[in-house]
């Protein structure tokens, strides 16, 4: 699709310049550099928070424009006059102070104005218990667009309970120029990369820790901050405390099998893939994923994906899986991922939408 005008975007993100214990980094890195590429305007708005000023792998962006600030105070001083003139402002989930933010935004904004949940099934859970610090649910009617990270049912309750305008499943992306298959040598049998929280550790357990010390001469390994000091990893898991983005690719494609397991939330909703999914399947190396409903409408079970629901189902993968049927299902997933879930066709179907709103077209 080719926009029909150049868009002066503003987006308010958790962030950009870092990726420590956070997944957004990457989406927004890829999202953001495809709409300058597009040549649309993009300002990046982000709070400066200490924990991420300690590890800024993106310090600055060499795409679009972005600026830090401190506070609400500095942020309404400094930007009103951008979110006032933007042509889209999006403001993102588990941005700090979100719903001031949110506020704000909807009373200053003069184009479109969006909400991209990164994190949908787990908003929805923490508005259920009147916990969610970024969202509550007042503010969704005024979000002109609702950027899903899951789709399915989940869409439905947003517009119909919850009177979301216009709720769209817009998914986890990749950034095809970072993410390919190399010939790296296969150093690890089976790895895992996320941030630690505690409802995945036991799934974690079952399908990477117990096939680790059934096959104690093959090497496994978890990458991701923020677990436990006392968590009792088996001799041949290695522990990777921190990956920034760049050593992504290289970390997937030594792996023969990537392991994926989804929050629980996520798996509750289902039509929640992550972006590590098509990240792996962009470098060519097959996931081994915990199911969820929905699954099967990005990857094709068997032939694009493994499932696996125990630590049997794991290692039945690693005994069937030689270097051919490797590459076949990491080519096939591969191919699925580039025809469909690039940064491209996020942009492309972002610009879609806001002409949606503009014109009043219904879904």
């Amino acid at each position: 699709m080719t926009s029909p005008r150049r868009l002066r975007v503003v987006v308010l993100g958790l962030s950009i310049t870092s990726s420590w214990g956070n997944g957004h980094a990457t989406n927004f890195r890829a999202l953001v550099r495809a709409m300058a590429g597009r040549g649309h305007d993009v300002l990046f708005l982000e709070r400066d928070v200490p924990w991420y000023a300690e590890h800024r792998d993106l310090p600055d962006p060499p795409y679009g424009r972005t600026a830090l600030y401190g506070s609400l105070e500095q942020l309404r001083d400094e930007h009103a006059a951008a979110v006032a003139d933007a042509d889209l402002v999006v403001v993102g989930s588990y941005v700090p102070e979100g719903v001031e933010v949110g506020r704000w935004v909807q009373g200053t904004a003069g184009g479109v104005r969006a909400f991209y949940d990164i994190d949908t099934p787990v908003t929805l859970a923490a508005l259920r218990r009147g916990e969610c610090d970024y969202l509550v649910p007042e503010l969704i009617p005024g979000y002109d667009l609702y950027l899903s990270f899951t789709g399915g049912p989940t869409l439905d309750h947003l517009e119909q309970a919850l009177g979301s305008p216009a709720a769209r499943a817009f998914y986890c992306l990749v950034d095809e120029t970072a993410y390919a298959p190399t010939q790296a040598e296969r150093t690890w049998t089976l790895g895992y990369l996320a941030t630690w929280s505690a409802d995945r550790q036991p799934v974690l357990d079952e399908l990477l820790v117990e096939p680790a010390r059934g096959r104690p001469g093959e090497a496994f390994v978890v990458a991701g901050p923020q677990y436990p000091p006392d968590i009792a990893w088996p001799t041949n898991v290695e522990r990777i405390a921190h990956l920034p983005p760049a050593e992504h690719a290289a970390f997937y494609n030594a792996q023969r099998l990537t392991l994926n397991v989804t929050r629980s939330d996520m798996v509750r909703a289902g039509w929640s893939p992550s972006v590590r999914l098509f990240e792996a399947a962009a470098c060519g190396v097959p996931v081994v994923s915990d199911w969820w409903e929905g699954l099967d409408a990005f990857f094709t079970p068997g032939q694009e994906i493994l499932v696996a629901r125990s630590a049997a189902d794991v290692v039945a993968h690693l005994d069937a899986v030689d270097e051919g049927r490797r590459a076949e299902i990491g080519e096939a997933a591969r191919r699925r991922v580039l025809a469909e879930h690039t940064a491209e066709h996020r942009v492309d179907e972002l610009e879609e939408h806001v002409e949606h709103v503009r014109t009043g077209a219904r879904r």
